[in-house]
Parts: structure tokens; C-alpha cells; sequence
């Protein structure tokens, strides 16, 4: 896949961010170039699925760039053409319904909206305790959006938490050339 620049974006779903970084890995080794772009909550909160600092470095390490992690720097992303395709991995309810409701007050919606403007897709990776609560209402709109496609996705724990949903990271890479190509790979839900 040389010559297409994925733009990888990563918000606060912190018990998935180490499989996200994992996808991050599996696409460079394909081929893919990577721009690296983090919420404000992946750059400073510090958990127990990781130190952000650890999680920048891992992003930085693996794309060779440094991670976008403001507004200011992540609006060139569409006038400069500088991504083929805007990844969001993992994509919390919260952006969903920033993306989904037009609010462009983080680096990663300022990202999503700025790649956009090129016409470009957009591919969700969803990881949220409410999916199936109040963010079915943003998921839906966003599923029934131009240039907006996702990563299959099912509940991850239907009796502890009926209202989860979290994508299948391991087919980011298949959900990436189905959206290249104009297409949402299917089953969108497993």
C-alpha cells in the first residue's frame, strides 16, 4: 500500500488503545504511511492500560512522525492533502457524537473535519460502553453519512455490559481497502 498516508487517529477508549497501536504496527508493515493524531485525553490522562507518555512514544516510534496533538496542527490536514484516508481507532461515543453533530473542539474531530473537506473517507473503529444506549443515535447518523464508514463491530461483553460495543481492530486493515474503495465492509455488526 505504498504511497497512501492513513491518517490514525486514537481517542480515549482506554482499554483499546494498545490494540489500536498494535493495527498501527500491522499497517506500517503493509505499507501505509502514517500520520499519528491523539485526543487531549490520550495525550495527558495516564491509566491502568497505560502511561500516556508511553503510548505517544509507541505512536511516534511506530510512525516515524510526531503525533498531532492540537487543533492548529491538525487543521492543514485537508488543505495540504496530506491524508488519503482518516482512521479513528478506537472511536469513543463522545467523538461520535462530535462527528456526528458537527462539534470540531478536539485535535481528532479538527482532523476528521479538516481531512473531509478533500472528500476522503473516514473510517470509525468504535469503542463505547453506550453504543447501544444514547451513542446509537450518533452511530446511526454517522453510518447513514457520505464518506463515513466503519470497522465491523459486536458487543464485547452482552451480560456485563449490554450496551458495549467495540470493533474488531483485527479487520482494520480489510475495513481500510473496503472504504479506499468506496465500499463499508460487511457485516458491519458480527
Amino acid at each position: 500500500m505504498n504511497g497512501i498516508t492513513v491518517g490514525f487517529a486514537m481517542c480515549g477508549s482506554f482499554c483499546t488503545i494498545g490494540r489500536a497501536l498494535e493495527e498501527m504496527k500491522k499497517l506500517r508493515e503493509l505499507g501505509y504511511e502514517i500520520v499519528p493524531v491523539v485526543s487531549e485525553n490520550v495525550l495527558r490522562t495516564d491509566t491502568r492500560f497505560g502511561k500516556a507518555e508511553q503510548i505517544i512514544s509507541r505512536a511516534e516510534e511506530i510512525s516515524g512522525r510526531r503525533v498531532i496533538s492540537t487543533i492548529a496542527d491538525a487543521e492543514p490536514i485537508g488543505p495540504r492533502g496530506i491524508t488519503d484516508i482518516m482512521l479513528v481507532a478506537p472511536c469513543t461515543g463522545n467523538t461520535a457524537a462530535k462527528l456526528a453533530n458537527a462539534v470540531t473542539d478536539t485535535p481528532v474531530t479538527m482532523a476528521v473535519k479538516s481531512h473531509l473537506r478533500q472528500s476522503k473517507p473516514v473510517l470509525l473503529a468504535i469503542a463505547t460502553n453506550d453504543a447501544l444506549g444514547a451513542s446509537a443515535q450518533n452511530i446511526g447518523r454517522l453510518i447513514n453519512t457520505r464518506h463515513y464508514y466503519f470497522v465491523p463491530f459486536s458487543q464485547d461483553d452482552p451480560v456485563k455490559k449490554p450496551n458495549s460495543l467495540v470493533a474488531h481492530f483485527d479487520l482494520i486493515p480489510s475495513a481500510l481497502q473496503s472504504a479506499l474503495s468506496g465500499r463499508q465492509l460487511q457485516p458491519v455488526i458480527k
